[in-house]
């Protein structure tokens, strides 16, 4: 465990490993930050690009809206000052009535029959009957209960939410404007039906998913049929009232998805964007929203948040891709920098623990020649490996001469040392009383060879004693 920690400990790395360390953190180190700010900001970018995508997609789709309720609109208030229509509805005998009626009911379906997204066109009289329609069902029914009615007998021109139908039972946006007299008087509404296909058709004719709020929060274009009329918030019971007596959606309860997030967007006045949850999924949504113009309804562009986070996904590997490469790039020169730096200090390391073990002769021509080619160049570490040449050098010289001197020094100090052990043997008693005994054995020797020596001589003479008388004899 202990040399596992001590890995960790700066303190004892060797120089390779801090000096390539140190590059490394030069060189990853500011690289990644900068990388990681600026995916940071350009994921902000995208993400306002997103957001803004999303909301010009809701614009331009409630712009055609815009259009086609401002279209209506202009149509119904010319239509509304034709004279057919105001003299049909300036007569109160119904023998008169009858009279123009036919030319009115052609008016009406002409006007239908010239827009196909229209479903009818009909009359009211003060009291909400009506007289004339380009559908005969419609006529004789009393609408005096709608909203669009009331409104308009009052002089306003009213643009409904998506209503069902009393008689027909089909969805369709209500419009309606007064018809008034030639001396100005209210004398009876007309109302212009256009059709929800026509505008569940123009709502959803983009490839992503468009949805519509009206003013009082309920759904009244979806992709998917099961939201159709239902609140994405909650309602006061007040609210809740007042639909049901008017029967504005054709349904007794108005069911509540309680999306709170898209609360934001019931009567909107910019465009901008949300993200909800669907309970039951689990699935994230990203709306992008803006609103009507001619309406207070909003609209919405919606998309899953995995399809809208396929961007972000795609940039955040592209920013991986180009840390990954550059960052191997940065290893790469690290690392050759670090040896490039590291490799003379290694040699200059290895040299040092020769001459430490004293083996520098035995490594000086593998490593002096390493330093030597290495001490051209003119930066710190050029330099350095020529003092350390230098010093080396010096210090083998200087190695050599004491090893000489050491030498020498051993020779005297062994002769010393013998000279020592010879005069303290000789000055004992034992080796005094040895060496008269070896005196007088030395002086024994010697008289013993004197005495046979003269002996010899001796005998020499005589012999030559004897020679001469002999030799005397015979002159004789």
């Amino acid at each position: 465990m202990k040399p596992l920690l001590q890995c960790f400990r700066p303190i004892r790395w060797s120089i390779s490993v801090k000096i390539t360390s140190a590059f490394l953190l030069l060189g990853i180190l500011p690289m990644g930050v900068t990388a990681y700010y600026s995916l940071q900001k350009g994921l902000n970018s995208l993400a306002i690009t997103q957001y803004r995508q999303l909301e010009l997609l809701a614009t331009g789709t409630a712009s055609r809206l815009d259009q086609l309720i401002i279209d209506v609109q202009r149509l119904i208030v010319q239509v509304s000052s034709d004279p057919i229509v105001i003299n049909f509805l300036s007569t109160t005998q119904s023998v008169k009535q009858q009279q123009v009626l036919k030319p009115t009911q052609r008016l009406l379906k002409t006007i239908v029959s010239s827009h196909p997204g229209f479903d009818a066109a009909y009359l009211l009289d003060t009291t909400g009957k009506c007289l004339a329609s380009s559908q005969p069902k419609f006529v004789g029914q009393e609408y005096a209960f709608r909203e669009y009615f009331r409104t308009s007998i009052r002089g306003e021109l009213y643009v409904s939410s998506l209503l069902l139908g009393q008689t027909t039972g089909q969805a369709g946006i209500h419009i309606s404007y007064p018809v008034r007299s030639n001396s100005g008087d209210i004398i009876g509404v007309i109302v212009i039906k256009s059709s929800a296909n026509n505008l569940w058709k123009m709502v959803n004719r983009s490839n992503i998913n468009t949805f519509l709020i009206d003013d009082k929060g309920i759904i009244i274009s979806h992709p998917n049929p099961s939201v159709l009329f239902h609140s994405v918030v909650s309602l006061s019971p007040v609210e809740k009232k007042q639909m049901i007596a008017d029967r504005s959606y054709g349904s007794q309860k108005i069911e509540n998805l309680n999306f709170q997030e898209l609360a934001v967007m019931v009567r909107a006045k910019e465009p901008g964007h949300v993200i909800y949850s669907l309970p039951n999924k689990k699935i994230r949504q990203v709306v992008g929203f803006a609103p009507l113009q001619a309406k207070p309804w909003v609209l919405g562009v919606e998309e899953t948040h995995d399809d809208f986070a396929v961007p972000f996904n795609k940039l955040i590997w592209q920013y991986t891709s180009i840390v990954l490469v550059v960052g191997f790039g940065a290893i790469a020169i690290s690392l050759l920098l670090a040896r490039n730096i590291t490799r003379p200090i290694r040699t200059l390391i290895s040299a040092a623990h020769a001459l430490e073990r004293d083996e520098y002769d035995h490594c000086v021509v593998e490593l002096q020649k390493t330093l030597v080619e290495q001490s051209h160049s003119h930066d710190d570490i050029g330099q350095l490996i020529k003092v350390f040449l230098k010093m080396s050098e010096e210090i083998r010289l200087r190695s050599q001469r004491l090893k000489m001197q050491v030498l020498q020094l051993h020779v005297e100090i062994d002769e010393t040392r013998r000279a020592a052990q010879v005069a303290e043997i000789t000055e004992t008693e034992h080796f005094r009383q040895l060496e008269h005994k070896i005196q007088k054995l030395k002086q024994r020797v010697s008289n013993k060879e004197t005495e046979t020596e003269y002996y010899q001589r001796l005998q020499g003479k005589v012999e030559v004693l004897k020679e001469r008388m002999l030799n005397g004899n015979h002159n004789n």
